[in-house]
Parts: C-alpha cells; structure tokens; sequence
C-alpha cells in the first residue's frame, strides 16, 4: 500500500492507537539504565551472577522501576537471556505486568526476539496471558506486526486464536488491517489460517477478513483466505 506508514498513522490517531504495538511498549531509556542498581542494573547487564548473589540476600526478583518494570522485563528488553534464566530460578514471577500491562512474553513477541521468546516459553511463560491497554495478547501484538516466526512459536504454545481485543480485532484481523500485504504478513495470515483461526469473525461494522483483504488488495491474503472458505464449504458438504 502507497504510504503505508502515514496510513498507519492516520487510523492509529483515528482510533487512538499508538501507530505500533512498540510505541506503546517502552523499554529502559538510557537515562533509566544508568539509574538502575541492585537486580534492575544486572538484569540489563546480564549479570546473571549477581541475580543469583543479590536474591541470595533478599532481594525481591519482581521489584519495580519507576514504569513497573520487573528486572525480567527489563532483561527481556535487554535480551539477556542468561539473566532471565538466573531471575526464573529466583522465582521472578513469568506473568508479571508493567505499567502498560506488557508481560515479558509480550515484549519480546514485538521485539521479534523468537530466541528470548522460545526460551520464555520453556521457562514456563504463557502465551494465553490478556496484555496491553487494548486487551489483546502477544498473538495479535505479533499478527500486527508480521512476525511470522513468532506467530508460529505463539501458536505452538496455545495462544489463543481468536481473543478480540477491544477494538474487536483478532490476529488474523490485524495481520490484514495492520499489515501491509507483504511476505511476512502473508506468512502470518497463513499460520494463523492454517492453524484453525476463524474467518468469519468480522470487526465493529461485521466486515469479514476475506473483504479486508479484497478491499485492500491482498490479492495473496485474498487466495489463502478463499481456498479456506472454499475448504471450509466443502468440509461442510461432506458432513452433511
């Protein structure tokens, strides 16, 4: 789509989203991680030791910057995953939210950390969690951005394929609304397709993902989506 970033930028004001998922999430700025100490400050640097060492001697693993970050939050925006490791085996909570309402699974989800997220995940981190200010998940957060590989690590961990959020958007909804009708979006429409979401939830006005695409010119979410219909009919038929 011809300026697709001033269109993203209109409907986000229109609907009063931020233009990404990542305008909304904010990691440590500079000035904040030259102010953190104790586990804050290891988590960013990935000093792993000194989690162990400082939890040893009390600290909180879930204590709290001044944007409700936990040091796993941080570490997660940091990528250091040693770090995460030493925070989970200190019993840093996986589920834990910052001010935003981002869990880590979320943030590294719209990073399109799939390393960090697959660790997370074999942490014990769910991927089903309701996060952000638009009541979404890390499914949809990564459908919008056409993180493809991360949709499908999402999906394999039972994510939720057809949570609206409140803009009565799904996944598959924001991979066409949101996306941009390339390789990756198409890759993540494709997923989500193949692993059973549902076509026929439509948005506010009840137009259904299939008119999405056309409207826009998806002409390859367009093919998915019809031979999908097209599979579902006959399914349907064989059935009855």
């Amino acid at each position: 789509m011809p300026h697709r970033s001033l269109f993203i930028a209109l409907l986000a004001g229109a609907l009063g989203l931020p233009a990404s998922p990542a305008a909304a999430q904010l990691p440590p700025s500079a000035r904040e991680a030259a102010g953190y100490t104790g586990l804050h400050a290891a988590a960013w640097s990935g000093d792993a030791a000194a989690i162990s060492r400082l939890t040893a001697q009390g600290a909180s693993p879930d204590a709290r910057d001044g944007y409700g970050r936990t040091p796993l939050h941080v570490a997660t925006h940091a990528r250091r995953r040693d770090a995460i490791r030493a925070l989970v085996r200190a019993g840093a909570k996986l589920d834990a939210l910052d001010v935003d309402r981002y869990d880590a699974v979320t943030i590294a989800a719209v990073a399109d950390d799939e390393q960090t997220l697959a660790l997370l995940l074999e942490l014990g981190a769910r991927a089903d969690l309701v996060t952000s200010r638009y009541d979404g998940t890390a499914l949809i957060a990564a459908a919008h951005l056409g993180h493809d590989g991360v949709v499908r690590q999402l999906i394999a961990a039972g994510a939720p394929l057809d949570h609206i959020n409140n803009l009565h958007w799904t996944a598959l909804i924001e991979s066409i609304v949101l996306g941009d009708g390339g390789a990756r979006h198409v890759a993540t429409l494709k997923a989500l397709v193949e692993a059973g979401a549902d076509l026929h939830i439509g948005d506010r006005s009840g137009t259904m993902p299939l008119q999405m695409a056309r409207r826009r010119g998806y002409a390859d979410m367009v093919r998915i989506l019809e031979a999908a219909e097209q599979a579902g009919t006959r399914a349907g038929r064989v059935a009855k």
